[in-house]
């Protein structure tokens, strides 16, 4: 019969589920092999599922014990947030979600608000959805739209204007992204009014980047974005639909704790402030 199995053995599970295999959780958590080997076989008696599939590749998460590591999303939020609370205060993480574009753009001018002094590190994880920041798996967010959730807090950062780019004025045709289930402003904009035009898609922006920069189409990015995008110029008049304002979000709680207010008003600073391309 299915039991309810301790807290412990459950976190032992995701640090083997996450590593894939008992040595890498043994240097995790600094429990030994066997020890982890015995937890695992007694968490799978308990819940009468089989979680593993065991061979010399380590240990793959078979469906059921797919199924288990996404209801432990709670936990894992938890211990993440510990770990940063428990941890050394001189290095706090605090985690910022952005597109790759943006998170790119940020990397790359960061020292110029942040020193290795600074009691905080940000950290950069994947993930658009403003679920992030409600659950507290992200504690910033740049968004394209005010937040209107009650529990999220806005503050604006600057307007961002679209154009087209390329190597030149004589290239004709797009690269765009292919039309999903949520396609962004801008390749909605481009399927809508160039979709005859469009030569080849891609899946990553750096891609589209690099199809430009080879002269193989035209990309629509934003006017900050293609600072950092060499030997492409602009090639269109800014394409006002595309205009919105930026905004970062974060938990409406957790912008008063000292950590995350200092990497608010850092990049506040950093994306404020006149924007020169990089080297």
């Amino acid at each position: 019969m299915e039991q309810t199995p301790p807290l412990d053995d459950l976190a032992l599970f995701v640090d083997v589920a996450e590593t894939g295999g008992l040595a890498g959780a043994a240097r995790r958590t600094g429990a030994t092999v066997p020890t982890l080997s015995r937890k695992m076989a007694a968490l799978e008696r308990c819940l009468g599922r089989k979680l593993f599939e065991r061979g010399p590749r380590g240990y793959a998460l078979t469906a059921e014990g797919r199924a288990l590591l996404e209801q432990l999303d709670d936990l894992r939020a938890v211990r993440a947030r510990l770990s940063r609370v428990l941890g050394n205060p001189d290095a706090v993480r605090v985690r910022l979600t952005a597109g790759s574009l943006t998170a790119g753009y940020i990397a790359r001018r960061l020292m110029t608000v942040w020193s290795h002094n600074d009691s905080w590190r940000l950290e950069f994880v994947q993930g658009s959805k403003m679920l992030d920041i409600a659950r507290r798996d992200a504690d910033i967010g740049v968004r394209n739209r005010r937040p209107d959730q009650p529990w999220l807090a806005g503050r604006k950062t600057r307007t961002v204007e679209f154009a087209e780019f390329a190597i030149s004025d004589d290239v004709a045709g797009y690269v765009t992204f292919r039309q999903g289930p949520a396609p962004t402003a801008s390749t909605r904009w481009i399927h809508a009014n160039h979709g005859d035009d469009i030569l080849t898609t891609a899946s990553s922006p750096f891609t589209l980047m690099h199809l430009a920069q080879a002269g193989v189409g035209r990309i629509v990015v934003s006017t900050t974005a293609a600072m950092d995008m060499p030997g492409l110029k602009q090639v269109s008049p800014v394409i006002d639909e595309l205009t919105n304002d930026e905004w970062l979000v974060c938990h409406h709680e957790a912008r008063h704790d000292p950590p995350i207010r200092s990497a608010l008003d850092a990049v506040t600073e950093l994306l404020t402030s006149k924007a020169h391309p990089m080297a």
